[in-house]
C-alpha cells in the first residue's frame, strides 16, 4: 500500500509539472468593439462549403437569369406564318352627334381618338375597359334607349339640373354603363363641360386616405379630389379657360381671390396643394353652376354605392356614413337637387352585380323598383338617404337586345377578328338564344366562351 501511494504522488506531480510549463495556456477572450465605420460580416454558421473554393479567389459575379419564354422581336420573325392579318382600326362610321337619329338605330358607331377622351382620361368601368383592350378600336352600338337618352339631354341644356336627374335601372348586363358612356361622349362633342365618375365604388370602398375636418364636419378625401380635379381641367381645358369666377372666394390659408379670376386659375390652387384640393372642387363646381355659357353634365357609374354604408372607420372603428365623405357628399348634394347647374344634367348608372354594395332599400323605393326580398313597414330607412334620393327620375334600359342590335354587335367582333370562330347564322342564332338577348352574356358567354382571358 506503501508503494502504491507513493506512485501516485509521483505520477500527480509530473502532471502538475507539465501543466505548469506547457505554453498552450487557455484564456479567456473578450471581442474587440468595431471601429466606426467598419462593416462587420457575421460568418456563417452552416455547413455548406464551396468545391474547389481557394483562399483570396475572387468569385464571378452571378449571371441574370432570364425567363424561358421572352417574345422574339418582330425583326427575327419573317416567316409570313407570324404575319397578323388583323386590322389595326375597325371601318365604321364615326360617333358625331348630328348622326345621331333613329336612322341610325342598329348600327355600331367608334368612338373618335382624342387626347383629351374624356374616357381616356377620367377612366372606364372594368367591364369595358377589359372588352376596349381586345377589340382594335372603341365603339358601341345605337340603341332606341340611346336616342332616348340623348333627347333628355338636349332638353336638359336649357334648363336647371336638379329638373334632369336621371338614373338608368335595368337588370345587370342591360347596357346601362355602355349608355351612360355615349351620353358623356355627345356631351363632350357638344360642347359641355363634362365630369365623369365611372367607378363611384372607389367613394365609399376605403381606398383612398381620408382626414376629418372641423369646419365643415366632415371626412375629406384629398387624393381623390386632387385626381378629380386634374382630370376635369386636362378634359375641360379650352371651355375652362373662358369661365372666370364670379363672386370673392376665399379658401383657408390663403388670401381672397376676388371676382373675374379665371377658373383655370382656382383649379391650379388645389393641384399645387393637395390639402386644399376638396375646398377648391368644391368651389368649382358652385362657380360653374352659376354660368350659362356651357351646360355641365355630371355623370356617375354605380351610382347606387354613393347611398349604401361606407367602409371607411373612423377613429372608434365605428362606421363612417357616406354622406359624411366630402367626396359622396358632393355628388349626392347634385343629385338630390340641392345644388344645381344653372344649365345642365346629372345622370347616373345603377351596377346590379356588385354585390358589396347592393342597391340599398331607399333607393329603390324612390325609383319605384321591385323589391329583391320582403321588406315591411317596420323595416329601417335612413332619413338622410331618403331626402338625398327625392325625386330621382329613371329611365329604364330594355333587358334584351333586339335582334339587329345584337347582330351588330355580333358583327363587330367577327369583322375585329377578336374571336377565333367562324361566322355564321346558326353560331349567331345560337349565341343569342344562350343569353335571352343580355348585352353582357351575349359577348362573355356567348362568342367569348372559347376564349381565356
Amino acid at each position: 500500500m506503501l508503494t502504491h501511494s507513493v506512485r501516485c504522488q509521483h505520477v500527480s506531480r509530473q502532471l502538475f509539472v507539465s501543466s505548469s510549463t506547457s505554453p498552450l495556456v487557455q484564456t479567456r477572450g473578450y471581442a474587440s468593439q468595431p471601429k466606426k465605420g467598419q462593416i462587420v460580416k457575421q460568418a456563417s454558421q452552416g455547413f455548406k462549403g464551396k468545391r474547389n473554393a481557394h483562399p483570396g479567389q475572387i468569385e464571378p459575379a452571378k449571371k441574370d437569369k432570364k425567363m424561358a419564354f421572352q417574345p422574339l422581336p418582330v425583326s427575327q420573325l419573317p416567316h409570313p406564318l407570324f404575319e397578323s392579318d388583323r386590322p389595326d382600326t375597325l371601318s365604321l362610321q364615326s360617333f358625331h352627334p348630328e348622326m345621331l337619329t333613329r336612322i341610325v338605330e342598329s348600327q355600331a358607331l367608334k368612338f373618335p381618338h382624342n387626347d383629351n377622351d374624356p374616357f381616356r382620361i377620367f377612366g372606364l368601368p372594368r367591364n369595358i375597359l377589359v372588352e376596349y383592350r381586345l377589340l382594335s378600336k372603341p365603339c358601341s352600338v345605337i340603341r332606341s334607349v340611346t336616342i332616348d337618352a340623348i333627347n333628355k339631354l338636349d332638353a336638359a341644356s336649357e334648363k336647371e339640373s336638379w329638373q334632369s336627374r336621371v338614373v338608368f335601372t335595368g337588370p345587370q348586363g342591360c347596357g346601362k354603363s355602355f349608355l351612360l358612356l355615349q351620353a358623356l361622349q355627345y356631351c363632350s362633342a357638344r360642347d359641355w363641360l363634362v365630369l365623369y365618375i365611372p367607378r363611384a365604388t372607389n367613394l365609399v370602398n376605403s381606398t383612398t386616405a381620408h382626414a376629418y375636418d372641423m369646419r365643415t364636419r366632415t371626412y375629406l378625401q384629398p387624393i381623390f379630389a386632387y385626381q378629380t380635379l386634374q382630370r376635369f381641367l386636362k378634359v375641360n381645358a379650352p371651355k375652362l379657360q373662358q369661365l372666370r369666377t364670379q363672386t370673392d372666394l376665399e379658401i383657408e390659408r390663403r388670401p381672397a381671390l376676388p371676382g373675374g379670376t379665371p377658373l383655370v386659375e382656382l383649379i391650379n390652387i388645389g393641384l399645387k396643394d393637395q390639402g386644399l384640393a376638396p375646398a377648391v372642387l368644391n368651389a368649382v363646381l358652385e362657380e360653374i353652376g352659376k354660368q350659362t355659357t356651357f351646360p355641365m353634365l355630371l355623370a356617375i357609374d354605380d351610382f347606387q354605392a354613393l347611398y349604401c354604408k361606407s367602409h371607411y372607420r373612423d377613429q372608434h372603428f365605428s362606421a363612417i356614413k357616406s354622406y359624411h365623405l366630402s367626396m359622396p357628399r358632393l355628388l349626392l348634394e347634385y343629385a338630390s337637387g340641392r345644388k344645381s347647374f344653372a344649365r345642365g344634367a346629372i345622370f347616373g348608372a345603377l351596377s346590379m352585380s356588385n354585390t358589396t354594395f347592393p342597391l340599398p332599400l331607399e333607393l329603390r323605393e324612390a325609383l319605384s323598383l321591385d323589391y329583391d326580398r320582403p321588406y315591411g313597414s317596420y323595416v329601417k330607412r335612413s332619413s338622410e338617404l331618403v331626402k338625398y334620393a327625392h325625386r330621382l327620375e329613371k329611365l329604364t334600359v330594355p333587358s334584351s337586345l333586339t335582334v339587329p342590335e345584337a347582330a351588330s354587335v355580333f358583327d363587330v367582333w367577327m369583322k375585329d377578328r377578336a374571336v377565333p370562330t367562324k361566322p355564321n347564322d346558326e353560331l349567331f342564332l345560337a349565341k343569342y338564344s344562350e343569353a335571352s338577348g343580355n348585352a353582357r352574356a351575349f359577348v362573355w358567354k356567348g362568342l367569348l366562351s372559347s376564349m381565356s382571358i
